[in-house]
């Protein structure tokens, strides 16, 4: 279990080891190195996703490690409560950047536009700071949009044994 610390709440998570096994190790890896502590949500979309784990309150990118493999073909959808790795148009160009989907984001899943969008984890509890989250007022910063007005702080992230 994983435990997402935020100033608007704690949002626990269950990942897929079995089915995005290089996503869950990677993600869990950045956990470990406290990579997430002091980033934010940067990108909230309400009905749609929000997305955190790059930025920190100014709006400069963290460093990552290389990116993964994506496994959006692992058979498991992007439906309400979800996370899945944010990239670029890159197939295979996700690092730490990722997303809980507020709806049923199905035209995200492989095959369905282009490649897809891996799904690794499921949120277990705390649905409601996630929807708290996705109606905070945002507007643009340093040429990024859906930027929440104030910050939406992840304090920490852990690993629960």
């Amino acid at each position: 279990m994983i435990t997402i610390k935020t100033n608007h709440g704690d949002i626990m998570v269950e990942l897929f080891d079995e089915k995005a096994p290089i996503t869950c190790e990677n993600f869990r890896q950045y956990v470990t190195d406290g990579h997430f502590a002091g980033t934010i949500f940067h990108r909230v979309i309400p009905n749609f996703m929000i997305q955190g784990g790059g930025f920190d309150a100014d709006m400069h990118q963290k460093p990552t490690r290389d990116p993964i493999k994506n496994e959006a073909d692992n058979g498991v959808s992007n439906k309400r409560g979800t996370l899945a790795m944010a990239r670029t148009m890159v197939v295979d160009s996700a690092t730490a950047q990722f997303f809980i989907n507020l709806k049923d984001n199905d035209f995200l899943d492989n095959g369905t536009r282009d490649f897809g969008y891996a799904v690794f984890g499921e949120v277990s509890d705390g649905m409601d700071v996630v929807d708290a989250i996705a109606g905070v007022q945002t507007g643009n910063l340093g040429g990024h949009q859906d930027v929440p007005v104030e910050a939406v702080e992840i304090i920490a992230v852990t690993i629960d044994e």
